[in-house]
């Protein structure tokens, strides 16, 4: 594999897994937990989260050598804004229900630190290529992280999945799990999880070295 390709490669499947914006930076948390309670709201949260960013870190890479320094952070913002305005705006007109349940979560993405830390962190400072392939990357990550959390809290405080009952009618819903302590329970335990599969994973790396000694 090419070195540019290894590199685009590695900048993609680090948004994924290896630095989920969410279960690794705990990055985003407010939308994170405030519209989680179903797995089609964090989708559609997920997806307008993905077209801010992909479309502000191909904008920031563009125009990172035009854009002055003292007012870098300004023209960030500005340049999210317009995304977030079109991802308001479209959500509003073709999906009025989910709009109305995400409520004033869907503007508030312009202050969400992990899309402004993307384009001062990274896309700023690459190609157009490369700032694209970290946004795709970071925002599935994102995207995945929304929709477990919804998944599972819909499962077990609704007994349904995208609005389809799993269990039947003799299901004992966990209702805690659909307001925001079921949340925090959640996303600790999912954390709790990801903690403990980077822990097994260094006990497997150290392995070798502690038999070779």
């Amino acid at each position: 594999m090419p070195a540019s390709s290894a590199n685009a490669y590695d900048e993609f499947i680090k948004g994924i897994w290896k630095e989920n914006p969410v279960f690794v930076h705990v990055l985003g948390m407010c939308p994170m937990l405030a519209v989680t309670n179903s797995a089609i709201n964090g989708i559609a949260m997920g997806v307008a989260t993905f077209f801010v960013l992909l479309g502000s870190s191909i904008l920031v890479s563009l125009f990172k050598d035009v854009i002055p320094k003292p007012v870098r952070i300004s023209s960030y913002i500005i340049i999210i804004a317009t995304f977030v305005t079109v991802a308001d705006y479209s959500l509003l007109a073709l999906f009025p229900e989910v709009h109305k349940e995400l409520g004033a979560f869907v503007p508030l993405i312009v202050v969400n630190c992990m899309i402004l830390g993307r384009q001062e962190a990274f896309a700023s400072k690459n190609s157009v290529g490369l700032a694209a392939v970290d946004a795709i990357g970071t925002a599935i990550g994102f995207l995945l992280a929304l929709f477990i959390l919804g998944g599972l809290r819909e499962i077990l405080g609704n007994g349904s999945l995208f609005g389809f009952s799993l269990f039947g009618p003799h299901f004992e819903p966990w209702v805690v799990m659909l307001l925001p302590p079921g949340g925090f329970i959640m996303l600790g335990l999912i954390l709790l999880f990801f903690n403990w599969l980077a822990e097994k994973k260094e006990r497997l790396v150290n392995l070798p070295l502690e038999n070779g000694n």
